[in-house]
């Protein structure tokens, strides 16, 4: 185990500070190319990462790293601008470790949102994907360890991450905004580097449909806390070998500003929902 309970506790007490009473019911994540969210947040409280203690830094393109407190569609949120990935140095527990402090301080939903490849061949670059499900095989557990019970159990069950009610409002909100939002399984691969053809196909074979550096980590310790999970998948790119040409991170942050509308009316509209 990387950090005590302490810690945690400490994290939340500073940023509480910061806070004024202020307390967030909804915890977002905003990944690549997205984080443009959390500027539509009204009357903001900003809280650099490097000013909260034992945070790590948000090194990825596109990534503010940040935490912007205040309201959205009338709902208490907390908008992290920037999450941490295992790719730039981090363990599972540290990339996750914000998600454990914005549950102390009130949050009981947690939104996630990535950019990531897309699998399916029967999709194209651009769309909203609905996460239903998620794999993340190979490498270890954000939860490894000594388990803080106050958290949860030793054992959490993760047989449905993604909460079906969640799930049910987002297609209301797409249905409502005519935007085709796609559903399917987020395959968690930890890079930096992007996937090879040959893992594309192994990834297809086994169920993913978008596959990305992130979210996969946050998503288990939100369920280990108890929290209702939303989560979307900007499909930015076809992944690794479907087309004939090379992957960017470029490509990535492209995509994000071109469906900056469509995604962040999708995700207001969910909260206006909840």
């Amino acid at each position: 185990m990387e950090f005590t309970f302490a810690q945690y506790e400490e994290s939340a007490a500073a940023i509480r500070q910061r806070l004024g009473g202020f307390v967030p019911q909804v915890a977002m994540v905003l990944g690549s190319g997205l984080g443009y969210l959390g500027d539509q947040v009204e009357d903001a409280i900003v809280v650099p990462y490097g000013e909260i203690p034992h945070f790590k830094s948000s090194t990825a393109p596109g990534h503010k790293g940040q935490l912007v407190f205040g309201r959205l569609e009338g709902r208490n949120v907390a908008v992290m601008q920037g999450r941490m990935h295992h790719y730039e140095g981090y363990s599972y527990e540290a990339v996750s470790y914000a998600v454990r402090v914005l549950r102390l301080l009130g949050c009981q939903t947690l939104i996630v949102t990535n950019a990531a490849g897309c699998v399916n061949t029967q999709w194209k670059a651009g769309e909203l994907m609905l996460i239903t499900d998620q794999i993340k095989m190979f490498s270890e557990s954000p939860l490894r360890g000594e388990n803080l019970p106050q958290f949860g159990v030793r054992f959490p069950d993760a047989s449905q991450l993604y909460t079906p009610r969640l799930r049910h409002l987002a297609r209301q909100a797409a249905n409502e905004l005519g935007i085709t939002l796609r559903e399917g399984v987020y395959f968690y691969c930890y890079g930096p580097q992007y996937e090879t053809p040959a893992e594309i196909r192994a990834v297809r074979a086994l169920g993913g449909d978008a596959v990305g550096m992130s979210t996969a980590p946050e998503v288990i310790v939100a369920g280990h806390c108890g929290m209702e999970v939303l989560g979307f998948t900007l499909l930015s790119n076809m992944a690794a070998g479907i087309l004939d040409q090379p992957l960017s991170e470029q490509e990535v942050l492209d995509a994000g500003n071109a469906a900056r509308e469509k995604f962040s009316g999708l995700v207001r509209a969910c909260l206006r929902k909840l």
